[in-house]
């Protein structure tokens, strides 16, 4: 059965327990919703990134990677039409100050939901992204903003990648990179952030192809995070239709997430049209037509896009690994992403087992993340393993030091079994080794 879903606050307790995310700036008083990866989060976070980039690249010969620039032209933005639209309606409080987006309220709402007062600001647009100034100058003419989305980088450099990658259609660019918006109403812990990381790829395919190459990557996208271990009865596709469907989509759909504060997107798989090269073009005057060689036709390609929030993956990763048992607090993660593979754990501190199990974890840190514990009695380091996740305990006591032999501990059924110290790298390999899609 799937395990009971965790209370958002148990979820917020272990993360600043263990090490795995803090409040930012926590000791001037915190910053209203930024967080900071401690030493656990940013093992489990990389190894995420690391997962994404390998079944993105690795997995396949026509996606190339990208690093784009977090400051760009601000021609830019108004080609994208981000100037113009990317703004969300914002209603004030003049009694108590809050803010709150005018879609999130009841219609004809005149009463603040905080302070019950009837003192609401007219709605007005809102533009979400931040700006600042490169040079000296903070005028007009120096204008930059932190960017709102990877994405752009990634089609103004369509035609660099296309050349140097000697590639035809159709090709993808994959890119994770930090985006930036100004939200109005940010909250959930990690889930909507004014600084988050996004993991996006960008597929362009020939006018015709779009169709089945969406549906392709549907299917892709949803077995990259049950490989993950997510419970598949906590994931469902949504279909934008209607007014949900942005201007420039033909088809998009969401795979969400059931959460602790109900089903939300955790990524976006769109088909963009000729949408974003073309509003490019026009306003770069730069042909970004593409020739195919085999028909001699010229034209603007399609773009299939994946777009995965790689903070909202982590606090579904974390959600969906937490389980609440009889006698022990677990996190099940899929054991190639854990930030801790492998605990060394020797029964004792003395008669040498701590010395054969610093030497063991020395060789085992060559393929995996290991961490040897001496504290507390062996049943307490279980439990701490447990509580991080950690697939793996292996243990040495004095029968280790009579036949070389040691106790590996599962972590989700909590058996044991002694095998030989020399072989307890290869006995974990097959389980710890990240898999490619």
């Amino acid at each position: 059965m799937p395990d009971a879903q965790p209370k958002m606050e148990e979820i917020v307790s272990l993360c600043k327990r263990r090490g795995f995310i803090f409040p930012s700036s926590e000791i001037y008083g915190g910053l209203n919703s930024s967080y900071d990866y401690g030493p656990l989060g940013s093992e489990l976070k990389r190894s995420v990134k690391d997962y994404w980039w390998k079944s993105m690249t690795q997995a396949h010969t026509d996606i190339f990677g990208l690093d784009s620039a977090i400051l760009m032209a601000p021609k830019i933005w108004k080609a994208s039409g981000h100037l113009d639209n990317f703004t969300d309606p914002m209603i004030d409080c003049k009694s108590c100050k809050s803010r709150f987006r005018a879609d999130h309220l009841p219609p004809d709402t005149t009463a603040c939901p905080k302070c019950k007062e009837p003192t609401l600001t007219d709605a007005r647009n809102f533009n979400l992204m931040f700006k600042t100034f490169m040079g000296p100058l903070e005028d007009q003419a120096n204008t930059v903003f932190l960017r709102p989305e990877t994405a752009q980088g990634i089609y103004v450099n369509y035609q660099n990648v296309l050349t140097t990658s000697r590639s035809k259609l159709p090709f993808g660019i994959a890119q994770i990179g930090k985006a930036f918006r100004n939200e109005i109403t940010p909250g959930n812990f990690t889930f909507r952030t004014r600084e988050f990381e996004q993991m996006e790829m960008q597929y362009f395919v020939k006018p015709g192809d779009d169709e089945k190459e969406i549906s392709r990557w549907k299917d892709f996208r949803q077995t990259w995070y049950e490989k993950l271990n997510i419970q598949s009865d906590r994931l469902r596709f949504h279909e934008h239709k209607g007014n949900e469907l942005a201007h420039y989509a033909k088809a998009a759909f969401d795979i969400e997430y059931n959460f602790p504060f109900g089903w939300s997107e955790l990524e976006g798989i769109h088909n963009r049209t000729d949408f974003d090269l073309t509003r490019h073009q026009t306003h770069s005057g730069k042909n970004l037509q593409y020739f195919d060689e085999a028909t001699k036709e010229k034209f603007i390609p399609y773009i299939i896009e994946t777009s995965a929030g790689c903070d909202r993956a982590m606090l579904c990763i974390l959600c969906d690994a937490y389980a609440q048992e009889e006698a022990r607090t677990v996190l099940r993660f899929a054991p190639f992403i854990a930030p801790i593979q492998t605990a060394v754990l020797p029964l004792v501190r003395k008669d040498g087992l701590a010395d054969m199990a610093a030497n063991l974890t020395q060789a085992l840190q060559k393929k995996f993340r290991v961490q040897m514990d001496t504290t507390a009695s062996i049943g307490k380091r279980y439990r701490r393993q447990d509580e991080v996740g950690t697939p793996f305990c292996v243990t040495l006591d004095y029968e280790t030091k009579e036949n070389q032999t040691v106790t590996i501990r599962h972590r989700d059924s909590m058996q044991q079994e002694r095998i030989a110290m020399d072989q307890v790298e290869a006995y974990l390999m097959p389980h710890l080794q990240m898999p490619l899609q």
